[in-house]
C-alpha cells in the first residue's frame, strides 16, 4: 500500500476534513469517487474512542473511504468523504492515513525517482567497503529532504538524508542502496 494522504483536523461543521497530500500526483489521486484504504496509526495523537455518529450509533473508522468532493485550500485538500456528515465523525478520522494499492501506481519515468514501497527492505551498503549497514525500514519525508530510516545491522536506527551526495545509487534489481556517509553519522 502507498500512503497518499494524511487526514488532519475537521473543517467546519459539515463533516469536511483537511488532508495533507503525500503524493507527487495529487491530481490523479484526489478525484471525486476515489476509494482509499485507511490505516489508523498506532501512535495517533487523538482519542481513538468511539464517536456517536447518530443517537445510539457508534462510528468506527471504516477500512475504505470514498472521496465525495474536494477543494484546495493553502496547499491542502479540504475533503468530504461518504458517510462523514458532521464535525464529530470528521474528528474521529483525524490522524488516519489514506492509501492506494501500490500495484495500481505506474512506475516513475525518472530513473532516479523511487516510491517508498520500492525502497523498504533493501540492504544499505557502504560505498568502497561493501559493508552491510542494515536495511531500509521506511522513508520519512522531512521539510529539508527525504530521510532513509535505517534499521542498523547491530541494532537501533539511524537517519540518512536521501540526497545524491550520501546516496549515490539505488539498485532495485540488486536489492541494495549504496551510501557514502560522513564519519560518525550512524553514531548519532
Amino acid at each position: 500500500m502507498l500512503v497518499v494522504g494524511h487526514i488532519g483536523k475537521p473543517h467546519g461543521i459539515q463533516g469536511e476534513v483537511l488532508v495533507t497530500v503525500r503524493t507527487d500526483e495529487p491530481e490523479e489521486r484526489f478525484v471525486a469517487g476515489q476509494v482509499f484504504t485507511t490505516e489508523v496509526p498506532r501512535d495517533r495523537r487523538v482519542s481513538a474512542s468511539p464517536v456517536r455518529a447518530a443517537p445510539g450509533a457508534v462510528y468506527q473508522v471504516p477500512q475504505r473511504l470514498t472521496l465525495e468532493s474536494l477543494r484546495w485550500h493553502q496547499g491542502r485538500v479540504i475533503a468530504r468523504f461518504a458517510g462523514v456528515s458532521d464535525r464529530n465523525v470528521a474528528e474521529a478520522l483525524r490522524g488516519v492515513l489514506l492509501q492506494v494499492d501500490s500495484a495500481t501506481v505506474a512506475a516513475p519515468d525518472d530513473p532516479d525517482e523511487f516510491r517508498d514501497h520500492q525502497l523498504v527492505g533493501l540492504r544499505v551498503v557502504a560505498a568502497g567497503t561493501d559493508a552491510e549497514l542494515g536495511t531500509v525500514a521506511r522513508i520519512d519525508h522531512a521539510p529539508a529532504s527525504d530521510l532513509i530510516v535505517l534499521d542498523k545491522a547491530g541494532g537501533g536506527t539511524a537517519l540518512i538524508p536521501f540526497v545524491r551526495q550520501m546516496v549515490p545509487s539505488v539498485d532495485l534489481a540488486g536489492g541494495r542502496v549504496l551510501v557514502d556517509l560522513p564519519e560518525g553519522l550512524l553514531d548519532l
